[in-house]
């Protein structure tokens, strides 16, 4: 029980989990790979069902790594271009012992202070992180009765996903000693 609850600590400590964000990138890099961690901030959150039976929440959060969003204007109106980022769906268990649907949809900052201003700009986030969920994750979301929870910003425990992107020139070349056991790729 002891070495159970050092491990628990140890997963816990923001210093380890810098550590290991930095090994990932360090081992990404040696690959061609950039890796940036996404840490959400707290926005709100909608509660809806999933394929009309199971209860599942859409956590709204922001990032300052995402892109803006942009309006553009339009005959009739503008066109936003909301960029965003979706965390793989999780299930967590609850305290009296059910499992619940967690989603994370990460946006910009400005995305939210927007939201919280304007009425109009917070269904239209609201409906990008639901058809967000909709089209990558394959499942069908109810719509109609999706309600933002008054005085809750995050449902569950924040996990980080990450964005990678290529890096200039591919991965390095490993170092040709002419002593490795294993044949080349």
């Amino acid at each position: 029980r002891q070495l159970f609850a050092e491990y628990a600590a140890e997963l816990t400590d923001p210093e380890q989990r810098r550590l290991y964000e930095e090994e990932v990138a360090a081992l990404e890099r040696e690959r061609g790979v950039e890796v940036r961690f996404v840490h959400p901030t707290p926005g709100f959150v909608l509660r809806t069902s999933q394929e009309g039976s199971r209860r599942c929440y859409i956590n709204v959060c922001s990032n300052a790594l995402m892109a803006e969003p942009r309006a553009r204007s339009e005959r009739g109106g503008q066109r936003w271009e909301l960029p965003y980022s979706l965390a793989p769906g999780r299930e967590e268990l609850r305290p009296a012992g059910r499992r619940r649907l967690l989603y994370d949809v990460v946006f910009h900052p400005a995305a939210l202070r927007l939201a919280a201003r304007s009425a109009r700009f917070r269904r239209l986030l609201r409906d990008t992180a639901l058809e967000a969920v909709e089209s990558h994750c394959g499942v069908r979301l109810d719509r109609n009765n999706a309600t933002v929870l008054r005085g809750v910003s995050y449902k569950g425990v924040p996990q980080a996903p990450v964005i990678r992107s290529p890096l200039p020139g591919g991965a390095p070349k490993p170092p040709d000693d002419g002593e490795s056991p294993l044949p080349p790729f």
